[in-house]
């Protein structure tokens, strides 16, 4: 059970990781003009922005990256959006209120109230429901992909590397063998880590129980951004934290991170594109701009599925407006100015990405999943690997379309559901070459596919919800009546009430249980990172000076051990492809330390001085590596400590002394 010091901590940990999300943003929107809903939704997008192109320039000139550099960065970008603000106001006479031209009706002031509850429980139901499969904030995450995120998090936090390549350094050493990897999502919880003083799991597993709110503020940023009313607000904010096949299942499955915290924020592309469109202008540029490098700097393939999400709205605009020529004349021209200004200030994050997309690292894809027929079946009922369908939010969906006419400005999305469905669809269905290097950014993944086409599956489900209250309403002629709004407002809280109540608490039980496969077993010994594992690297960081690296084998538990003691180790990840040499030398002859001259040269170049040794963990090999057997026979190793899963030794004599 919890302590209540625990709580309290685990409290003060997450309201501190939300303001470094929300503060840096909003400060900079603020002063590019944006304002309410749209820069609250924005604001997370554009601290990603932020700290994703400071990290790389700073570290281009020989600077650190911590929160002061952070801070002076932050300044900057306001100071900018600030000038081009006052210029575009200047020229233009733009609004003071940040909203585009024809912005939405304004909802009453009980209208934002009843938004603000309905995120504000649905961002409880998400976070709890996360929050109850982890079973305690600082839960390891038992997947493949957590670790190198882990180990990235520390890596900045302690070097202050913000470069493209330095969260590749856990595991990829050397000038040689450094990878990029887009890094703002490692950078802003570099920044949470230093703050709070969590343990790095804490903070991984804080980002994650904040993605269901997060996703619900940036749909909420939507409707208001495209003329919806406050209901289908309200209702999006709830029907966005329930699907199981729309953030769980990856968190169960991975987790794959980044990639979630890119999905919750893809929406905003499509808010920050409007707005530029409709008033295309320096402020409304520098905001979009700002959106398409967050977007790419949390994750590359997050740049894709936001073209793909709001190509559906460029074309509903060309094809419904009165001059459609000329708007879409016009909207090419102002996205190219907006393209290849974000081009040259993400010009290093594009030439990585490339550089990666044409490396030597392969790509295989995954395996298609059985019939199309399956596949459709997935999107209608919110049913992919749980155990049954989610069938109230099927029943919403399909609401959603009977009444898909009364959409208006968000028609489109019924064009972004349809479009990232086939993807799905293709993807799971077939392993056509095609398929595959179409969707190749998302590493033909059908999990990953299936969480995007569930975002604007909410909207419309969402939009099925607000069209009963509509509907109800309408059939009451005095409800309409200004004196009658509370009957309007009744009817809303009735629907969304009783919605939560036929799916059980927004099926936040049945989330919970798909997010415990991934962080817990019933067997505590048999995870690929145990507890005695965990503990084992907790005693090593008691007892290795800093500098100081430990041998281990990349099969088990210990590469997380950077993340969770802060010793270094020489297989950062499980993943072995293209391994330093080094990691390969040691992993086959480390036993022959006392004989093999190449050996004890590496050992004194990495300066390893401790070895760990878990109990054979993720990956299906069973054996330890050929360097690592008998260890309890080598002279030149002193156990200090062991428990059931683990144990650590000593080098002596060390590397300088043989």
């Amino acid at each position: 059970m919890p302590t209540s010091a625990s709580v309290s901590l685990n409290a003060v940990t997450i309201l501190v990781y939300l303001l470094v999300l929300l503060l840096p943003g909003a400060v900079a929107g603020a002063a590019a003009g944006l304002r309410g809903w749209v820069l609250a939704g924005t604001a997370p997008l554009l601290t990603y922005a932020i700290g994703g192109l400071a990290g790389p320039w700073l570290a281009a000139v020989g600077l650190p990256f911590n929160g002061t550099t952070f801070a002076v960065c932050t300044a900057l970008f306001a100071a900018v959006g600030f000038g081009l603000r006052l210029l575009a106001v200047r020229r233009f006479r733009a609004r003071h209120d940040g909203e585009s031209p024809g912005a939405p009706p304004l909802w009453a002031r009980s209208g934002h109230f009843a938004v603000l509850a309905c995120l504000i429980v649905a961002g409880a139901v998400g976070a709890y429901a996360v929050l109850r499969g982890l079973g305690q904030l600082d839960a390891i995450a038992q997947g493949w992909d957590a670790v190198y995120h882990a180990n990235g998090i520390r890596y900045i936090a302690d070097t202050g590397d913000g470069s493209l390549v330095g969260t590749s350094h856990t595991n990829w050493y050397g000038a040689e063998n450094e990878l990029f990897y887009p890094n703002a999502y490692h950078l802003i919880s570099a920044l949470g880590f230093q703050l709070t003083g969590a343990t790095i799991p804490a903070i991984l597993n804080t980002n994650t129980l904040l993605l269901p709110f997060l996703l619900a503020l940036s749909l909420v940023a939507l409707v208001r951004e495209f003329r919806g009313r406050a209901v289908h607000a309200g209702a999006v904010a709830l029907v966005a934290v329930a699907p199981a096949m729309g953030l769980y299942e990856s968190m169960d499955r991975g987790p794959l991170l980044p990639f979630l915290l890119g999905v919750a924020l893809t929406p905003l592309g499509a808010v920050a594109l409007h707005r530029y469109l409709q008033r295309p202008s320096m402020d409304t540029g520098f905001v979009f701009a700002l959106a398409v490098v967050g977007l790419l700097t949390v994750h590359s393939s997050t740049l894709f599925a936001g073209i793909l999400f709001a190509l559906p709205m460029l074309i509903q605009r060309w094809v419904t407006g009165e001059n459609r020529w000329r708007t879409a004349g016009r909207d090419l021209l102002a996205l190219l100015v907006a393209g290849a200004a974000s081009a040259v200030v993400a010009g290093m994050q594009l030439l990585g990405a490339l550089g990666l997309a044409s490396s030597e690292v392969p790509y295989y894809g995954w395996d298609n999943e059985g019939w199309l027929s399956g596949a459709i079946g997935t999107l209608f009922a919110f049913q992919h690997v749980g155990p049954r369908p989610q069938v109230w939010l099927g029943a919403a969906l399909f609401l959603g379309l009977l009444f898909f006419n009364r959409l208006n400005g968000l028609r489109w999305i019924g064009g972004t559901a349809l479009l990232s469905g086939l993807l799905y669809v293709a993807v799971s269905s077939t392993n056509d070459p095609l398929v595959m290097a179409i969707s190749r950014p998302w590493w033909d993944d059908p999990f990953r596919f299936v969480t995007m086409a569930t975002v604007p599956l909410c909207v419309l489900a969402a939009h099925g919800l607000a069209e009963v209250q509509a509907w109800v309403r309408d059939r009451l002629p005095f409800a309409r009546e200004r004196a009658y709004s509370w009957v309007a407002a009744g009817l809303a809280v009735l629907v969304l009430a009783g919605f939560a109540g036929l799916t059980e608490g927004l099926y936040y039980d049945s989330n919970a249980r798909m997010v415990y496969g991934g962080y817990n077993r019933q067997d505590k010994h048999n995870m690929p990172v145990s507890p005695d594992e965990a503990q084992a690297m907790l005693e090593l960081g008691k007892r290795a000076k800093p500098g100081e690296w430990a041998m281990n084998d990349r099969n088990d538990g210990t590469v997380w051990t950077y993340a969770i003691s802060g010793v270094r180790t020489v297989s950062g990840h499980y993943d072995g492809t293209l391994p330093p040499a080094e990691a390969i030398l040691l992993g086959d002859h480390f036993r022959e330390y006392e004989t093999n001259q190449a050996v004890r040269d590496t050992v004194r170049k990495l300066n390893v001085r401790w070895v760990i040794v878990g109990h054979g963990g993720f990956a299906e090999v069973t054996e330890p590596l050929p360097g690592l057997v008998g260890l309890d026979r080598l002279d030149f190793l002193e156990p200090v400590y062991r428990n059931q899963d683990s144990q650590v030794y000593r080098l002596i004599p060390e590397p300088g002394e043989l």
